[in-house]
C-alpha cells in the first residue's frame, strides 16, 4: 500500500483518492441524531477526499475540486492575479496561493464570513454585492482579475424547486460580478446545478467568453447535481 501521506498530488493530476480503501465507519443511530443526520455524518467519515483533505492539510475537501478543474482546464499560473469569491473556509485558496505565487501575483479571498489566515493572501471580510465592492478589490488587486473563482452556494431550505433558484441567482450575481472585474481573456469558474433555472447564466457566459464548458470533478459527489462552469477568454 501506498505511503498514506502521498494521497494526492499538489497538481491534481494524480489525486487517486477514490482509489484508496479503507475500512468504512459505521454511525450508530441514535435518539439525539435524524436519521439524515445519521446518513451525512457516515458519509463524511468515509469520504476519501475528507481524509486526503486532513492527511495534505486542506481546510476542506473542495480543495481537490479545484486541482481537479485546474488539471483540466490549466486555469492557475504563476503571476495571475485572482479572486477567490465565497472563498472560507479557504480550501480553494490555499490551492491557488501555491500554485500562482509569484512576483507579481495577487490574491484576494472575500467572503462575509471570518476567516484564518492564509500566508501571502488579502482576505476580506464583506459581501461581494456591496456597491463598492468591484473598485476596492481591484485596487487590492492592482488592477482587474485574471481570474474570478466562485464556489459559493446559500443555505437550503429543503426544497429542491426553491433551492435551485436561489443557486442559480447566486451564480448568475457572481456572474454578473466577474463581468465587472475581469481583465480581456480572463476566465471565470463558478459552481453551477443543473435543473432548468441555469439557461439564463449559461447565455451570459456564453455571449462574453470564447469558451464556455462544464465539468464535474471527482471529487464532486455522484450523487449531488453540482457541476461546475468553467468560462475562459472574456470579451471585455
Amino acid at each position: 500500500m501506498a505511503d498514506s501521506k502521498k494521497t494526492g498530488s499538489k497538481k491534481g493530476g494524480a489525486v487517486e483518492v477514490a482509489s484508496r480503501r479503507r475500512e468504512a465507519v459505521r454511525v450508530h443511530a441514535k435518539s439525539r441524531r435524524s436519521e439524515s443526520s445519521r446518513q451525512w455524518l457516515q458519509r463524511h467519515l468515509n469520504d476519501p477526499y475528507v481524509a486526503a483533505a486532513q492527511t495534505e492539510g486542506y481546510r476542506s475537501r473542495a480543495a481537490f475540486k479545484l486541482l481537479q478543474l485546474d488539471e483540466k482546464f490549466k486555469l492557475l499560473k504563476p503571476g495571475l492575479r485572482v479572486l477567490d469569491l465565497g472563498a472560507a473556509p479557504g480550501g480553494w485558496t490555499q490551492v491557488t496561493s501555491k500554485v500562482i505565487a509569484k512576483k507579481g501575483s495577487k490574491l484576494v479571498a472575500l467572503d462575509i464570513l471570518p476567516m484564518m489566515p492564509i500566508e501571502g493572501v488579502e482576505i476580506l471580510q464583506m459581501d461581494f454585492m456591496d456597491d463598492d465592492a468591484p473598485d476596492r478589490l481591484k485596487e487590492l488587486m492592482g488592477g482587474p482579475a485574471d481570474l474570478v473563482l466562485s464556489d459559493m452556494a446559500p443555505n437550503t431550505t429543503g426544497h429542491p424547486g426553491t433551492d435551485h433558484i436561489r443557486i442559480m441567482a447566486l451564480t448568475e450575481m457572481a456572474a454578473h460580478f466577474a463581468l465587472d472585474i475581469l481583465a480581456p481573456g480572463g476566465a471565470f469558474v463558478c459552481k453551477f446545478f443543473q435543473g432548468g433555472a441555469e439557461q439564463e447564466v449559461l447565455a451570459l457566459l456564453k455571449k462574453h467568453f470564447a469558451k464556455t464548458r462544464h465539468a464535474k470533478p471527482a471529487a464532486s459527489r455522484a450523487e449531488s447535481s453540482e457541476t461546475y462552469l468553467v468560462a475562459q477568454g472574456f470579451r471585455k
